[in-house]
């Protein structure tokens, strides 16, 4: 309670800054940014002098399973609090603000070019926020709980009898600087190339944040200049890259980063699926092949990473390219980054054990040593990754069916699961396409796409543990 008590201050102090924008602006918003951000911060406060303690906070596994997804929902709840001024529905402000902090992108609002300043900048603080709060999940949280093959990437110096937060914050202090840095790297480049200063602050922190938010209904096609476009990749890029070796290249150790495994994995794929679509989709419209790798490998990079922006309408480039977005949904960027989906290092896991049990099938007596990155695999780590994969898959066909139940078509229904707990952004056909909105679709549809959301961005299997009844006996 104390620190959910102290999450709720922090959001009140950045409902401080939208407001700023929407008095400077004379949007008569700011005065539902000022009360809401009041309210949120008395509640706070409150919460906080009456669990306040002398001795240092620890946690157990288990509270840190706890911890993890309350947290995600109070700041979820919170959020929501200022887009009702907009007059939306509480299902809708509550989708909206669940899809940007989990970085998903998916939105209900339409007329973005129209909105009023403070609204705009209140989304990308969102993702912004909740880029910064997924790092922490995933560096630190994450492989001590176990999950998903995660342990594979767990800080050396990490106690798992308890979560010392003192020494999270240590590490959280380098991430969240050179997270800063990035945002306003990528923002001081997007103005240099001819955005305004406001849409190259938004926009620089829904792309460091793998987000996707934009400040028009355009997307990020409303920009022509394909120097933006290829500015945008590189830091779409980076910020699906794990920010633990981009912090340890910082500090003088490069090799890190590019002798990973996860790191060239990703990297080649990217390359490989971007050109190889750039030569498909020059065939298929006679663009110049320049032009066709801009847009061909920054909707991509935008698809894999998780960002969710667009630069076109992709699904009108033909069936095979739907085909080809649609596996893209599923891929994700490297873990202990911003980006969501799958991850590259559990399909090159998936990859090493399939082999492993291919050969132990022609030679069942032979001892195959199961490495990732050149380390010996923990016993652990296959059933997790598996475990994952199982669930997840299990979970996409579980929400699909039940959209389907509530009125929506396959393609919708399916893609809109798929793009929900990958936290892409934009699905598939017209109504949750590149160029659709989720805003058509059913209460009921969005409850359960921000459940799927919120169990994307937390693996699905934290979230299960705690839905799980043996979780709460002693």
């Amino acid at each position: 309670m104390h620190i959910l008590s102290s999450i709720m201050v922090m959001m009140a102090v950045v409902m401080c800054v939208p407001a700023a924008a929407d008095a400077v602006t004379h949007k008569l918003e700011w005065e539902w940014f000022l009360a809401t951000g009041f309210a949120t911060g008395t509640v706070g406060v409150t919460g906080m002098l009456a669990t306040r303690t002398a001795e240092p906070i620890r946690l157990s596994l288990r509270e840190g399973f706890l911890l993890t997804c309350l947290g995600w929902l109070v700041v979820a709840f919170v959020g929501a609090l200022p887009f009702l001024a907009l007059g939306i529905s509480l299902t809708d402000a509550v989708f909206e603000s669940l899809s940007a902090l989990t970085t998903t992108g998916s939105t209900v609002l339409t007329g973005l070019d129209n909105l009023p300043p403070g609204t705009l900048l209140w989304r990308a603080l969102l993702q912004w926020v909740g880029g910064i709060g997924i790092l922490a999940v995933a560096i630190l949280l994450l492989p001590l709980l176990r999950v998903g093959g995660m342990q594979v990437f767990r800080i050396e110096s990490s106690d798992t009898s308890d979560l010392r937060l003192p020494n999270f914050a240590k590490t959280i202090t380098g991430l969240m600087s050179l997270y800063v840095l990035l945002t306003v790297l990528c923002a001081l480049l997007y103005e240099a190339l001819g955005m305004t200063i406001f849409d190259a602050i938004t926009h620089a922190m829904t792309t460091v944040s793998s987000g996707g938010f934009s400040t028009h209904d355009a997307s990020f096609g409303y920009f022509e200049n394909p120097a933006l476009h290829w500015v945008a990749i590189v830091f779409m890029i980076v910020g699906a890259l794990p920010f633990l070796l981009m912090l340890r290249a910082v500090y003088g150790s490069p090799r890190d980063l590019t002798r990973d495994q996860q790191v060239r994995g990703f990297l080649g794929f990217l390359a490989v699926t971007s050109v190889v679509m750039a030569f498909g989709l020059m065939h298929e419209s006679g663009l110049p092949f320049f032009e066709a790798l801009t847009l061909t490998t920054f909707n991509i990079t935008s698809i894999v990473t998780t960002t969710g922006y667009a630069s076109a309408d992709y699904t009108t480039w033909g069936f095979g390219f739907i085909g080809v977005f649609l596996v893209l949904m599923f891929v994700g960027g490297c873990s202990g980054s911003t980006a969501g989906g799958v991850k590259i290092y559990r399909f090159q896991l998936l990859v090493v054990v399939v082999r492993a049990h291919i050969r132990q099938l022609v030679s069942p007596n032979r001892l195959i040593p199961l490495r990732y990155n050149g380390r010996a695999l923990a016993p652990d780590v296959p059933v997790s990754v598996l475990a994952f994969l199982a669930v997840f898959v299990a979970t996409i066909a579980s929400i699909t069916a039940i959209l389907m139940m509530l009125g929506l078509d396959l393609v919708t229904a399916y893609s809109a699961t798929v793009t929900a707990i990958s936290n892409v952004g934009p699905g598939l056909g017209p109504v949750v396409g590149p160029a659709g909105n989720f805003q058509p679709l059913p209460d009921e549809a969005k409850w359960l796409l921000a459940f799927a959301m919120l169990a994307g961005r937390l693996e699905v299997l934290a979230l299960l543990v705690v839905l799980d009844p043996d979780f709460w006996r002693n």
